[in-house]
């Protein structure tokens, strides 16, 4: 007993005359960020779906965080996409609404993206899917701090069909849209054309194989991985692994092969050794596109969807995964966002946040289960070009008079052809209680004036920083995006 005692006080002393700079160095942690496209609140098992599984991504959630109140940084694609690379309002940078294929302008190459942001650590960066900030070779992600990216430059929408509104083939491309076929992009050149829906269909596993194969490739070195799916946007297309195997048709075949995805990008991490040094976090751009019905998620009892500031428009599944860091098991509450990505990112990393000015908050302490901490009071709520259409502080939501999308009173679509939508109605003022009234059901503004009027002012500064076109303010601090000028 005494000789261990002894033993253990001489190893002691030893250990603390070895100088720190001689202890061994934590390894960077690497990040895999998976986003989806048109996924709703309610579209995963544990937040409620129903009608087919995913077993990979519930794991996932009890075996990390899952968030209740994480919102994305605007309610469509170019925008929230925008949002999550710069940390920024999509309206700070100047990108709005979704870029077309024939758009003359793209995210600034002059912004800083997560990317560029741990570039500065020396990470190996990659980018997998949906692009769509810009589909120019000046705007593609090897030119925004990526070293190697294969995907499509915009939505899988955004291609020939018929004038029956059915996908053109190669032989009858009558291109009603006016556009190409879908470019599949392998660094910055055009690898394939991408004609029918057969060919849509093999996006997911493609994506996935590549993704796996980036692990493989630089699992001694850190690196992130973005991974951005391209459903499930429509048109829907699924592989035959998992055709028909829903009980919600061909929307729940789609769900249950991106879930596919996510296992085998953690069966990946877990054969490289990969599991405990990798945060992955996954979470979506926007709500579903209600009117395209069966081939629409669902936004969990939220208001609206996509195209739409309520709830169900930008509030998100979001789901984190970091084995020792964040406690398995987890719900967090807490106000977050798709902005607050980067900062949180660089805090992990140690790396220098952006020299311009971001939106976004280092939500770090809410991943690791500090239930006092608060980093995000308040969210601007902007749509169109650049229309403030609510402020949320804590609970509290204030909706502004806006014209704005609605599903409501509508019948959906079907198989693929959307139904009808009301695109400039005349939305009231209206102040909502979301921890009682999460779907913005019950406008309780005359019941809580000094609420309202706190509100308001919050908005006036935001509007001042960065505009807002329902109040003709240009704002002071607003960015340019990248132009082509020829």
């Amino acid at each position: 007993m005494n000789t261990l005692v002894c033993c253990t006080a001489a190893f002691a002393a030893v250990t603390a005359c070895i100088p720190a700079s001689s202890a061994p160095k934590a390894k960077p942690v690497n990040i895999v960020l998976v986003f989806i496209d048109d996924m709703g609140y309610g579209d995963l098992g544990c937040y409620g779906a129903t009608g087919y599984k995913t077993p990979n991504l519930d794991r996932m959630a009890s075996q990390g965080v899952r968030f209740t109140n994480f919102v994305s940084a605007q309610a469509v694609c170019s925008a929230s996409r925008a949002g999550i690379m710069t940390g920024c309002y999509p309206n700070r940078v100047g990108i709005s609404g979704a870029l077309m294929p024939d758009s003359k302008i793209g995210l600034n190459p002059d912004e800083e993206t997560i990317a560029e942001v741990l570039k500065q650590q020396d990470y190996r960066t990659m980018a997998i899917g949906k692009w769509h900030l810009g589909h120019l070779k000046e705007f593609l992600p090897l030119q925004q701090g990526f070293d190697e990216y294969f995907g499509l430059p915009y939505s899988n929408d955004m291609w020939p069909v018929n004038f029956d509104g059915k996908p053109a083939s190669k032989e009858n491309n009558s291109r009603k849209m006016g556009y190409p076929p879908l470019p599949l992009i392998e660094g910055n050149e055009k690898v394939r054309e991408i004609y029918t829906l057969d060919d849509q269909a093999e996006l997911t596993t493609l994506y996935t194989e590549r993704a796996v194969r980036f692990i493989n490739d630089h699992k001694k070195e850190p690196f992130f991985l973005y991974m951005a799916h391209s459903m499930c946007h429509i048109p829907l297309a699924v592989s035959g692994k998992f055709k028909g195997k829903s009980e919600q048709g061909l929307f729940g075949d789609v769900i249950m092969e991106i879930d596919w995805s996510v296992g085998e990008v953690m069966k990946s991490l877990e054969a490289n050794g990969l599991t405990r040094n990798t945060l992955i976090v996954f979470t979506s751009d926007n709500g579903p596109w209600l009117n395209f019905g069966n081939h629409a998620g669902s936004a969990g009892g939220l208001r609206e969807g996509k195209g739409a500031s309520f709830e169900g428009g930008q509030r998100e599944p979001c789901i984190m995964k970091w084995p020792g860091h964040i406690p398995e098991g987890t719900i967090c509450n807490k106000l977050a966002s798709t902005i607050d990505l980067l900062p949180t990112f660089a805090e992990i990393t140690k790396s220098n946040l952006p020299k311009e000015k971001i939106d976004g908050v280092n939500i770090l302490p809410l991943m690791l289960g500090n239930t006092e901490a608060n980093p995000r009071e308040t969210f601007l709520y902007y749509y169109r070009k650049n229309s403030l259409e609510g402020i949320r502080k804590g609970n509290w939501k204030l909706v502004f008079a806006h014209p704005g999308r609605t599903y409501q009173g509508f019948e959906p679509g079907r198989d693929g052809f959307p139904g009808k939508a009301d695109e400039n109605f005349s939305y009231e003022e209206g102040l909502y209680d979301l921890r009682r009234d999460p779907g913005e059901q019950y406008n309780v503004k005359a019941f809580y004036p000094e609420v309202v009027a706190e509100l308001k002012k919050l908005a006036d500064a935001a509007r001042e920083d960065l505009g807002d076109d329902l109040t003709s303010n240009p704002g002071k601090n607003r960015r340019e995006p990248g132009r082509i000028k020829n």
